[in-house]
C-alpha cells in the first residue's frame, strides 16, 4: 500500500512555488462565484499544504489549473474534490455538456475539456489519499465508458439523419457494439490509460434513408468518427488514446465485425492470446442488449467446459515473448512488465479463470481483486499468497498511477533523474527515493517468487519435491518413447524399473503406442501424449506395485489421450500425478471412476481440500452456491453440476478413506450428507418445474403448500450408512388435499401433481447424463411396494403402517427418517413412526416373524456352505463368508436391533430416537435390555464387516470373504442371536 508520509523534500520547493501564482489567479476569479467566494478563499486557505505538494509532483496538474482559470474554482463550488461521484451524476453532466454541442468540432472540444476536469479531480483525490484504488480506477473506467457511449449516441443520431437508421433484414433497427478489453472492460483504468476496443453489430443490412448504406458501411464511417471524436490530439488534448489492435486480424482486419462473423473467427481462429484478451472483455457503449448476447455467443472460446490446462503453456509463451521484449529495449525498469510486475499478477489470476473458468463460473469475473478473492475463498491459492499478490499488486498500481500522474503520459518505466525520483516518492508517502526502491523490490520479489512457482516450467528436479526417496530418474532414462519406440527394449527397461511383469506391461504400453488413437490424434496432442508416457512410467515405478498402478492408470491415459489438456494438468501438477498414481493404487474404485469421469481430475490439484470433505452444513451451503451460479431455466446444466458435485466428493471422501484420514463410520456420514443436501436441491429444482407448469397444490383449508413434501430415507441411507455406490430407498409422502386442483395455467388436482412431481424427483436422479446417474432408486418400500402409489398422503401411510404394513415393514421403518423437505410434515411422520413402532407386541410371535423373514433372505441371497451358520464347513477357507447375508453377518445384527426395537420401544421410547444400528445399541445397552458385553460383541461385528465391505468395494470387489475369516465375530453374532429367542 501507500505510506501516508507527505513532507515536501527540499529538492521540489522550486516547483512548489508555482502555487502561488496559481493562487492568486484562482482568488482573483472567486468573486464571480459570489454564492461560495468565502468558501473558495477558505478552501485555498485550508488546502495550500495539498496544493503545494500536487503543483510540485505534477506537471500536468498546474498546467490544467493555469490553462483553465475557471477549474479549480468550478471544482471547489462543487464540492467534486472531497466527496465520491453519485451513481450516474458523471454521466448526466456529461450528456448535459454535449446537448449544447452543434457540429464536430463543439463536440471535441467539450468532451476534452470535461476529461481534463475530472482527470484533475481524480488525479486529486488518488494523491490526496481521497480515494483508493478501487475508487480511482472505477471513476477512470466511468468515465471512459460514459464518453465512449455519449460520444456514440450523439454521432449516431446524425448519421441516421444522414443515412437513415440501419436495420436488419426483418426491419430491426441495429446499434453499435463497443466492447471495452483489458483495464477498460475489468473496470481498472489507470491514469493514463489508452482503451483497447472492439466494435461489432447484430446483423448484416442496410439504412432506411435516401442515401443507402449496408450495415458495415455504416457501422465502418460511425466507428472511424468515434475513433477520432476521442484520440485525435488538440488543442484541448485528447479524450482517451484508443487502441482498436485487438480486433480481429488487429489492424489489418475490418474495423467492425457483425456478430456472426466475430463468433466464426473465435471458433476458427481465435488463438491463446485473444482468449486471454477477451477475459476482460465488456459492454462499455451501445446496445447493451445485443451486447450481452454476443458476449454468450463468445464465452465458449474464452471459458473451456473442461479443465484446460493447456492455457498455462499459452500464457508462459507469452511472458517468454514479453520477457524477450523487456530484454530487447532495456525495460527491467517496466512495473508493468518486467519481472514481478502488475502482469505478472495478472497473468496468475487469468491462468486460473482459463484453467478452470468452464467449469467454475465464479472464476468469470473480471476484476483482478475479485478473481483473487475468489482463488482464496475456493481455495486455488493458499490466503498468504493472495494476500502478498494482493498487497503488491496495489503497491505497484498506486505507483503506476504516481509516475503517469506527473505528465498524464502512459508509462511504467521508473524515472532516471532526481526531480521525477523525489516527486513519485513524495506522492507515495515515502521519505526518498531509496525508501521507495526498497519496498518495490520487497513486492517485485514476492511476485516474481509466486509467479515462477505457478506458471514456470516444470523441470525435473522440482517434480520430485512432492516424493519421498528415492528420487525417479530423468524421464528421458526411464522409457524410449516416440516413433521409435520398440517392445523389447521397452521390457528390458520396464525390468530395469522394478515391474515384476515387464512383458504384460509393455504388452499395454504398446497398446497404446500402436493403437489408432494416437495414430489419429493431431501433431500437438501426440506431442503432449509421448512427452507425458516417460515421466508417467518413471513415476509409476515409484509405487508399490507399479504393475498394478499401470493396470489401472494407462485406461485413464487412453481416456483422456484426445483431451489432451488432461495431460497437460498432469504434467503441469506433480502433485497431482502422485496423488492420482497413490489413489489408483489403493482403490480400483477409485481408478475406475477418475477413468469414467476425468472432470475429477480436477480434484487432485489440491491436497487439503481432498482430503478433508466437508461436514453437512458446508456441502449443503456449497451446492446451493453452485447451483445459484447457474441459470434457473438451464435444467440440463443444473442437473451436470450435481452430476459433479455427488462425483467430486465421493471421491474426496474415497480419498479420505483410503488414505486413513476418514474412519469408517465419518465415510458413511459424509456419504449420508451428500446424498441429503443432493436431495434437497433434487426437491427443489422439481418442485420448481412442476409448480411452474401447473401452480401450487392446495391444502385441505385451500391454503397453497410450500410444499407440504417429504422424502423419507429408508436402509442405509436412513440408517446414516451409505457406501461407495449405495443405492437410495425412498418413500415419498405429501400433506396436500388430492382432490383439489393446482392454481396455474394448466391446473391438474393434488394427487396428481404429487405424483408428476415424485416421477420428477426421479427423472432428476436416475437420467444417465454425461455424468453417469445421481443415484439409483428403490422406491419398493412404499405402502403396497411396487403396486402401490408412487407418493402417498400422510394420512394414508399412516393408516397403511398400522392397519396392513408386514412386520418386516415396521422392521424396515426402524431406520427410516426424513431426509428433505417440510419440517412440520417431518415432525409429523416422525410421531407416526413412534406410535407404530412404539406399541406393544406379542413377542413370540415377533420373534417367530423376524426369524422366519431371516431365513428367507438367508436362502435367497447367502452363500450355500453358510446357511447352517456354525457348522465346520462353514469356516473352512474354501468355503465363503457373505458379508452381509450369511449367518453371523450384517443383516443377523440388523435384524436383531430391529427386533429389539419392536419389542422393547413400547417401555423404552428412547430406542426410537436415532435410527442407525450403532446408536440403537448404544440405547440397549444404556436401557439395560442387552449386557454390555453383548452390545460391543455387536458393535465390534457390525464396524469389522462394514470396514471389509468397504474395503472390498473400493477394489470393485464383492463382499464376500474367505470362510475362515471373522470367526469369532460370527461366533458371537450368532450366540446373542439364539439368546434372544431368534431361531
Amino acid at each position: 500500500m501507500r505510506s501516508t508520509q507527505v513532507v515536501l523534500p527540499k529538492s521540489l520547493t522550486h516547483l512548489a512555488q508555482r502555487t502561488e501564482a496559481l493562487i492568486a489567479h484562482t482568488e482573483s476569479l472567486a468573486q464571480e462565484y459570489d454564492s461560495t467566494n468565502l468558501c473558495i478563499r477558505t478552501w485555498i486557505k485550508d488546502q495550500r499544504s495539498n496544493l503545494e505538494r500536487l503543483v510540485a509532483a505534477s506537471d500536468f496538474m498546474f498546467e490544467q489549473l493555469l490553462r483553465q482559470p475557471h477549474l479549480l474554482p468550478k471544482l471547489i463550488a462543487a464540492n467534486l474534490l472531497h466527496q465520491p461521484l453519485s451513481t450516474g451524476s458523471l454521466r448526466q453532466s456529461l450528456a448535459t455538456t454535449l446537448e449544447g454541442c452543434n457540429d464536430e468540432t463543439q463536440l471535441a472540444q467539450a468532451l476534452r475539456q470535461f476529461r481534463q476536469m475530472h482527470q484533475v479531480r481524480i488525479i486529486w483525490r488518488d494523491l490526496t489519499y481521497q480515494a483508493d484504488l478501487t475508487e480511482t480506477c472505477r471513476d477512470l473506467s466511468d468515465l471512459a465508458d460514459n464518453c465512449i457511449d455519449l460520444t456514440y449516441q450523439w454521432l449516431y443520431t446524425r448519421f441516421c439523419a444522414q443515412y437513415g437508421i440501419p436495420r436488419n433484414i426483418q426491419g430491426q433497427a441495429q446499434h453499435l457494439v463497443v466492447l471495452g478489453m483489458g483495464k477498460l472492460g475489468a473496470y481498472e483504468l489507470n491514469l493514463s490509460s489508452d482503451i483497447d476496443l472492439i466494435f461489432a453489430y447484430p446483423e448484416t443490412g442496410a439504412t432506411d434513408g435516401a442515401k443507402e448504406l449496408d450495415n458495415q458501411t455504416f457501422f465502418v464511417r460511425l466507428g472511424q468518427k468515434l475513433i477520432k471524436a476521442l484520440d485525435a490530439i488538440t488543442v484541448d488534448g485528447f479524450v482517451f488514446r484508443v487502441d482498436m489492435r485487438l480486433r480481429p486480424y488487429g489492424s489489418s482486419g475490418a474495423l467492425v465485425f457483425s456478430f456472426a462473423a466475430l463468433e466464426q473467427y473465435y471458433q476458427e481462429q481465435g488463438r491463446d492470446w485473444e482468449r486471454y484478451a477477451m477475459i476482460k472483455a465488456r459492454v462499455v457503449a451501445g446496445d447493451q442488449q445485443a451486447g450481452q448476447q454476443l458476449m454468450e455467443l463468445l464465452r465458449p472460446f474464452v471459458y473451456r467446459r473442461y479443465l484446460d490446462f493447456s492455457a498455462i503453456e499459452s500464457l508462459r509463451a507469452m511472458k517468454q515473448l514479453i520477457a524477450q521484449e523487456v530484454k530487447r529495449k532495456g525495460m527491467a525498469e517496466n512495473i508493468k512488465l518486467g519481472a514481478g510486475g502488475i502482469r505478472e499478477v495478472e497473468f496468475i489470476a487469468q491462468m486460473f479463470q482459463l484453467i478452470h473458468g468452464g467449469r467454475d463460473s465464479s472464476l468469470q469475473q473480471r476484476p483482478l481483486l475479485g478473481v483473487l478473492a475468489t482463488l482464496e475463498t475456493r481455495g486455488y491459492l493458499p490466503s498468504e499468497t493472495v494476500t502478498e499478490l494482493r498487497e503488491g499488486y496495489y503497491f505497484l498500481r498506486y505507483l503506476e498511477h504516481a509516475l503517469q500522474a506527473i505528465a498524464d503520459q502512459q508509462t511504467q518505466v521508473l524515472p532516471d533523474n532526481p526531480t521525477d525520483q523525489a516527486r513519485v516518492a513524495l506522492m507515495l508517502g515515502f521519505a526518498d527515493w531509496p525508501s521507495l526502491m526498497q519496498q518495490l523490490k520487497h513486492w517485485r520479489d514476492r511476485i516474481n517468487a509466486h509467479f515462477q512457482q505457478v506458471i514456470a516450467c516444470p523441470k525435473e528436479d522440482t517434480e520430485t519435491q512432492a516424493l519421498t526417496e528415492p528420487a525417479p530418474r530423468p524421464a528421458s532414462q526411464c522409457l524410449t518413447w516416440g516413433e521409435e519406440w520398440l517392445e523389447k527394449d521397452a521390457q528390458q527397461q520396464l525390468h530395469l524399473l522394478g515391474f515384476s511383469q515387464p512383458e504384460a506391461a509393455a504388452q499395454r504400453l504398446k497398446a497404446l503406442h500402436q493403437g489408432s488413437q494416437r495414430r489419429s490424434m493431431q501433431n500437438l496432442g501426440r506431442e503432449r501424449l509421448d512427452a507425458f508416457i516417460p515421466r508417467l512410467v518413471c513415476r509409476i515405478a515409484l509405487q508399490p506395485d507399479p504393475d498394478l498402478v499401470l493396470s489401472r492408470v494407462l485406461p485413464l491415459v487412453e481416456a483422456i489421450a484426445r483431451r489432451s489438456a488432461y495431460l497437460v494438468l498432469l504434467t503441469e501438477n506433480p502433485g497431482a500425478l502422485e496423488r492420482l498414481l497413490s489413489l489408483c493404487g489403493a482403490s480400483a474404485w477409485i481408478a475406475e471412476q477418475v477413468t469414467r469421469f476425468p472432470l475429477l481430475l480436477d480434484e487432485l490439484l489440491n491436497a487439503e481440500r481432498l482430503y478433508a470433505p466437508p461436514a453437512a452444513p458446508e456441502l449443503a451451503a456449497e451446492l446451493n452456491e453452485r447451483l445459484m451460479r447457474i441459470p434457473e431455466e438451464d435444467l440440463e446444466q443444473q442437473m451436470e453440476a450435481l452430476r459433479h458435485f455427488k462425483l467430486a466428493h465421493s471421491l474426496r471422501v474415497a480419498a479420505s478413506e483410503v488414505a486413513g484420514t476418514l474412519p469408517l463410520m465419518k465415510v458413511s456420514d459424509y456419504l449420508t450428507w451428500l446424498a441429503e443436501a443432493i436431495l434437497e436441491q433434487v426437491l427443489a429444482l422439481a418442485w420448481k418445474h412442476t409448480t411452474a407448469r401447473h401452480g401450487q397444490p392446495k391444502r385441505r383449508d385451500g391454503t397453497l403448500c410450500n410444499p407440504d413434501f417429504i422424502i423419507v430415507g429408508y436402509g442405509k441411507l436412513g440408517g446414516i450408512e451409505l457406501g461407495h455406490g449405495s443405492d437410495l430407498d425412498l418413500v415419498f409422502i405429501h400433506n396436500g388435499d388430492p382432490n383439489q386442483e393446482t392454481d396455474g395455467l394448466k391446473p391438474i388436482d393434488g394427487a396428481q401433481f404429487f405424483i408428476r412431481l415424485g416421477q420428477r424427483i426421479i427423472h432428476l436422479l436416475t437420467t444417465q447424463t454425461a455424468s453417469g446417474p445421481l443415484y439409483e432408486v428403490d422406491m419398493r418400500l412404499r405402502p403396497s411396494g411396487a403396486a402401490g402409489l408412487l407418493v402417498s398422503t400422510l394420512s394414508h401411510y399412516a393408516q397403511y403402517q398400522s392397519q396392513e404394513a408386514w412386520t418386516w415393514e415396521h422392521q424396515a421403518l426402524v431406520r427410516a427418517r426424513p431426509v428433505a423437505g417440510c419440517r412440520e410434515l417431518s415432525t409429523a411422520f416422525q410421531l407416526i413412526r413412534n406410535q407404530v413402532l412404539g406399541r406393544a407386541r406379542d413377542l413370540s410371535q415377533l420373534a417367530h416373524e423376524v426369524s422366519e423373514m431371516r431365513a428367507k433372505m438367508r436362502t435367497a441371497l447367502g452363500t450355500s456352505a453358510t446357511h447352517g451358520g456354525t457348522t465346520p464347513e462353514a469356516f473352512q477357507p474354501d468355503h465363503r463368508f457373505h458379508l452381509k447375508h450369511d449367518a453371523g453377518g450384517i443383516v443377523d445384527i440388523e435384524f436383531m436391533v430391529q427386533y429389539a426395537t419392536l419389542a422393547w420401544s413400547h417401555q423404552y421410547p428412547e430406542l426410537l430416537r436415532y435410527t442407525d444400528n450403532i446408536r440403537i445399541l448404544d440405547g440397549l445397552e444404556h436401557t439395560k435390555l442387552l449386557p454390555v458385553a453383548s452390545v460391543q460383541a455387536l458393535q465390534n461385528a457390525y464396524k469389522a464387516y462394514r470396514a471389509a465391505a468397504h474395503r472390498l468395494s473400493l477394489q470393485r470387489q464383492p463382499g464376500v470373504v474367505a470362510g475362515d475369516q471373522f470367526h469369532h465375530e460370527r461366533q458371537s453374532v450368532l450366540r446373542i442371536w439364539h439368546s434372544l429367542g431368534l431361531s
